[in-house]
């Protein structure tokens, strides 16, 4: 009878690799958000994959990019906290762009680690000359030899059973860490306001996103007359300027009103129940200079971790 393997694997890399997309592949569920904006995941996000003999414990990071300010340090702080104390670390490349000099420099955070470090060239589906993917792995492999070269397709499922295969090959035998129906350690309400920031990401322009903080005020759970559950929430969503507020807002207020809309539809599917959702927006300068509100947006923060 094989043993039965636990561990902790952490995903790396780039901003818009693909890396959350991946998480929600590998562990079968949407437990981080995902949009085509760089440094869409601010902080580090647990997913689970319970398999037949293993479970593997996935560890989303934010994009690795130059720390400009608090708010940006915060992040490369919770990466390089990621790397450690890992079973295997999967680094991320976007396989359908060119290797750049980014790539070059953020592949340097790996720098004197044991830890096994596998390479995931993701986006496969968009490189229609398959032929270019060896080259590009080749030059990853020039800065730093990894230990295993994996291309996949995040979206199409193409390559994530190697993956699997991969890391479990790595963990250490032992009992499942978690109960087999955990998902993620997300608090719902932090999802909640993970899914309206996605919703914003998605539908807002270039100027808003980096800009945009959302967090629950209220959260009121109740049973309806057909005795399905009812989840009303409230949340607020931060700006730094008059013009974002505009901009999310919209004309007459159907920008925020979509928003709403998809955010609700989202969270309906993600919890399974009914959602009334009501949403604000508040303006509030330089928010991400400033220690004391990151910290009220960290759940973890909130919780003492």
């Amino acid at each position: 009878m094989t043993a039965f393997r636990s561990g902790f694997a952490s995903i790396i890399g780039r901003p818009n690799a693909g890396k959350s997309t991946l998480l929600n592949a590998l562990t079968g569920q949407k437990v981080a958000i995902v949009s085509e904006k760089p440094q869409t995941t601010r902080t580090t996000i647990q997913g689970v994959a319970n398999l037949p003999a293993a479970q593997i414990v996935f560890i989303d990071t934010p994009g690795i990019h130059k720390s400009t300010n608090v708010f940006n340090q915060r992040m490369m702080a919770t990466v390089r906290t990621a790397l450690q104390d890992r079973d295997a670390l999967l680094y991320v490349a976007d396989a359908s762009v060119p290797f750049s000099l980014e790539d070059s420099e953020s592949v340097s955070v790996l720098k004197d680690l044991s830890t096994p470090v596998l390479l995931v060239a993701n986006k496969i589906d968009r490189v229609q000359d398959k032929r270019k993917l060896l080259p590009f792995i080749e030059q990853f492999q020039a800065i730093r030899e990894f230990h295993q070269y994996i291309p996949v397709s995040a979206t199409t499922g193409e390559g994530l059973d190697r993956v699997r295969e991969a890391i479990v090959a790595r963990l250490p035998e032992g009992p499942a860490f978690f109960p087999a129906d955990h998902v993620t350690d997300q608090p719902e309400r932090f999802l909640a306001a993970e899914l309206i920031r996605e919703q914003i990401l998605r539908q807002t322009r270039q100027e808003v996103p980096h800009a945009v903080a959302v967090l629950v005020d209220r959260w009121e759970e109740s049973a309806t007359p057909n005795k399905g559950m009812l989840t009303k929430i409230a949340a607020t969503i931060y700006v730094e300027r008059d013009g974002q507020k505009a901009i999310v807002i919209g004309a007459g207020g159907a920008g925020l009103k979509k928003i709403g809309t998809l955010a609700r539809f989202e969270m309906e599917k993600t919890f399974e129940r009914k959602i009334f959702l009501q949403t604000f927006v508040k303006v509030k300068p330089n928010w991400r200079q400033d220690p004391q509100f990151l910290a009220s947006i960290d759940w973890r923060g909130m919780m003492g971790e």
